[in-house]
């Protein structure tokens, strides 16, 4: 798919920390999160060739809600680079028991979702970003449980970007780092969903490790 005469050279897509209250009738919002951070950054840095952003993320969406819209949301856009930052809310719904999280369908869904990306973009580079949580908020009650849960989620994520050749975007590190500086609500406010200082951490290291990279925009 063509924005302004050109292909789509970034998608990003994921749940409510991605969507940040884009705009959806604006195909050209980012949000008012790390994806608007990345497109600050890359827009200044890159301002000659002018890259087309695009978010598609959507508040409250699971893997396999992502791949419930992946035909319009992602494989008819043709974008030349995906990222994808996803795994909370599949994590939420198993912590706190709801119907939705019975079964720890996090792994099986995310392969599916590759699987018909690679199929239908198999010249779309793949960049998978780690999910991560901080001790505060509404996760502090039951942490253990939230990070065992999240800990087997990052490995997961970074076994898969292995196995079908995306870059890993690692988060968690960078965000427990920062909690030394300030408090991690300073970072995330409800220990899920970032502040403006936790954005522009992400949307740093998400351009420090895509931009040194074979997928670096130019």
């Amino acid at each position: 798919m063509l924005i302004q005469g050109k292909p789509i050279d970034l998608l990003i897509q994921g749940d409510s920390i991605t969507d940040a209250g884009r705009n959806r009738s604006d195909v050209g919002s980012m949000g008012e999160g790390y994806a608007k951070q990345i497109s600050v950054k890359l827009s200044h840095e890159l301002t000659e060739s002018r890259p087309v952003l695009v978010n598609r993320g959507v508040s409250g969406n699971r893997v396999s809600d992502l791949y419930a819209r992946w035909n319009e949301d992602a494989i008819y856009l043709q974008p030349k680079r995906l990222s994808l930052l996803i795994g909370v809310n599949d994590a939420w719904r198993i912590v706190n028991e709801l119907p939705e999280g019975a079964a720890n369908r996090f792994e099986s869904s995310y392969r599916h979702l590759l699987d018909i990306t690679k199929q239908y973009l198999p010249n779309t580079g793949l960049i998978i970003c780690e999910p991560f949580i901080l001790n505060c908020g509404v996760v502090t009650q039951r942490w253990e449980h939230w990070k065992s849960l999240i800990s087997e989620y990052q490995a997961i994520v970074r076994n898969l970007a292995d196995e079908y050749e995306a870059l890993f975007v690692p988060l968690q590190n960078s965000l427990d780092e920062a909690c030394t500086r300030a408090d991690a609500s300073f970072w995330a406010s409800d220990g899920v969903h970032p502040t403006t200082a936790g954005h522009e951490l992400i949307g740093g290291v998400w351009v420090k490790n895509v931009q040194t990279s074979k997928l670096a925009l130019v």
